[in-house]
C-alpha cells in the first residue's frame, strides 16, 4: 500500500536480528474549524508537533463562522503534523488538515497515501464535517468519524451522529475528548483496524474478480 512503508533500523550488537522493520502509516485528522484538530494532534504526538498557526484577523471574521467557537483566536493555515507509535514496529504520521474552505486545494496533496482519516465531530456544528465526509467517501480513503465532547454540550449517541451524517454502513463512530492523549490514541488504534478491515476486504474483492 502506498499509505506504509517499512524503515530498518539497527539493533545494538548481540541482538539475534540484525535489523527491526519499522511499519510508518500515515493519517489525516479532519473536520470543521475549530473542532479540535490541533489540539488532537499535539495532544497524542510524542515529539514537539509542527504547527501552522496564524491569528485570526479581523478579514478573517468575515469569512470565517466563528458560531460556537468564539474564543477561538488562532487557525491552522496549511496543517499539523505529529507521530505517535501505536505499539512496538508501528508508527503512525498524523497529519492534521486546515478546517476552512479556503484551504480545501491543500486536501488532495495531503491525502496522497494516507491509510486512512479521522474526522472530528462537534455536535454544536455537525454540519461542518460534511465537506470531509464527502471528500473521504468520494475517494475511498477508509475514516472514523470521532466526537469531540465539548463540556456544556448536549450529549448524542453514535447511532445518531451515524444518522445524521448519513455515513455509509460499517463507518466507526466514537465519541473522544480531543485533550486527553488516551482517547486520541483510542480513536487512532480503532481507525487502523477499521482501514485494515476495509483494504483486506477490497484485495479479496479484486482478487474474486481475477479469479
Amino acid at each position: 500500500m502506498d499509505s506504509a512503508h517499512s524503515d530498518r533500523h539497527p539493533v545494538p550488537d548481540g541482538d539475534d536480528d540484525p535489523d527491526t522493520a519499522v511499519l510508518a502509516l500515515k493519517i489525516l485528522v479532519a473536520g470543521g474549524f475549530g473542532v479540535g484538530k490541533t489540539t488532537l494532534v499535539g495532544a497524542v504526538s510524542e515529539i514537539r508537533p509542527l504547527r501552522t498557526e496564524e491569528r485570526l484577523t479581523e478579514a478573517g471574521r468575515e469569512v470565517d463562522d466563528l458560531d460556537g467557537v468564539e474564543r477561538k483566536t488562532t487557525t491552522t493555515v496549511a496543517m499539523d503534523f505529529g507521530r505517535i507509535t501505536i505499539r512496538e514496529g508501528l508508527s503512525v504520521y498524523l497529519f492534521g488538515t486546515p478546517g476552512q474552505d479556503r484551504f480545501w486545494f491543500l486536501w488532495d496533496e495531503l491525502a496522497q497515501g494516507a491509510l486512512g482519516a479521522v474526522v472530528l465531530a462537534d455536535t454544536r456544528r455537525l454540519t461542518d464535517c460534511f465537506p470531509a465526509v464527502d471528500f473521504f467517501e468520494h475517494r475511498g480513503i477508509p475514516f472514523v468519524v470521532a466526537v469531540n465532547r465539548f463540556a456544556g454540550t448536549r450529549e448524542y449517541g453514535p447511532e445518531d451522529v451515524a444518522r445524521a451524517l448519513d455515513l455509509d454502513p460499517g463507518t466507526p463512530v466514537l465519541l473522544c475528548d480531543a485533550r486527553r492523549r488516551a482517547s486520541g490514541k483510542e480513536v487512532l488504534i480503532n481507525l487502523v483496524e477499521h482501514a485494515g478491515r476495509v483494504h483486506a476486504a477490497r484485495l479479496l474483492a479484486d482478487a474474486q474478480a481475477v479469479g
